[in-house]
């Protein structure tokens, strides 16, 4: 048969050869030969048993139809992918920034509270966005610090069933379902790290970092501990435990730098700019 896309069967029923045809049941069998159900949903091929009695339109046109599938696998590719396109939308024009990690448990008559307001003054008074997990505690101090100093502060939450939402001084603010889209953010949009006294969430943020750049995924950047007497254990089992032993190579403890010194973040922050230490 010539001229169309169809013929139609013993039983009546019309066997699809062109692509406007979504929904086929199998081609007539070979004499002898049983011949299965078959169906097409786009570019998946289903048969037997896998065969489902509606269509994607009708499942879709349905409303009152079931809603498990808002819970599925390829349901969450489309969400995790408009939480990429949102945050890459609302943060593709910040000007240089930094992250400023640290504990939400922090209190704010602490030392490291007033730390972290002092450093997020900073940076902004140096031109950079301050960009924080937009929660209370340290995060507050540097978004704070930012804003009030009349730089743009940054908040990237992250939907946990413990968590209050962003804080009163983020100026531009995201929330994430997934963890993995607001790592992201965090490293793609900055030009360094400065790292607070932080409980497993602030070393989850710190190691990732310092994988980053140790395998070369990201170009490397300079990722900064602040305050010396918290992080000094980590550093000595850093040094006495894993390099000692042979897990870590003696050069990934020159993968970051500690300090006491709101001015030595910056000093360290402005050499990270300069190709090969030169001057710009």
């Amino acid at each position: 048969m010539t001229g169309t896309s169809a013929q139609n069967g013993a039983d009546g029923r019309r066997f699809g050869h062109g692509p406007e045809l979504v929904d086929e049941p199998a081609a007539a069998a070979e004499p002898g030969k049983k011949a299965w159900p078959e169906k097409r949903k786009g570019p998946v091929l289903l048969r037997r048993d896998q065969v489902e009695p509606s269509t994607t339109d009708q499942r879709l046109l349905d409303t009152t139809g079931p809603t498990d599938w808002l819970h599925t696998d390829p349901w969450r590719v489309w969400r995790i992918t408009s939480e990429f396109v949102e945050g890459f939308g609302a943060l593709a024009e910040l000007p240089p920034a930094v992250s400023v990690f640290g504990s939400a448990r922090t209190g704010v008559d602490s030392a490291d509270y007033k730390a972290g307001v002092a450093i997020g003054r900073a940076l902004a008074e140096a031109g950079y966005a301050v960009i924080t997990g937009g929660g209370p505690g340290a995060m507050e101090a540097a978004n704070r610090g930012a804003s009030e100093a009349g730089g743009l502060s940054v908040g990237l939450g992250i939907e946990l069933p413990f968590e209050q939402g962003l804080n009163e001084f983020v100026d531009l603010g995201l929330n994430f379902r997934y963890f993995f889209v607001r790592k992201t953010m965090f490293v793609k949009y900055a030009q360094g790290f400065v790292v607070l006294p932080g409980g497993l969430g602030t070393l989850d943020e710190l190691f990732e970092a310092l994988t980053l750049v140790q395998t070369k995924k990201v170009t490397r950047f300079p990722v900064i501990l602040f305050g010396s007497a918290y992080w000094s254990g980590l550093v000595d089992w850093l040094r006495d435990t894993l390099v000692a032993q042979g897990k870590a190579s003696p050069a990934d403890l020159e993968l970051f730098q500690v300090t006491d010194e709101v001015d030595e973040v910056l000093r360290i922050l402005a050499d990270s700019r300069r190709p090969n230490g030169t001057e710009i």
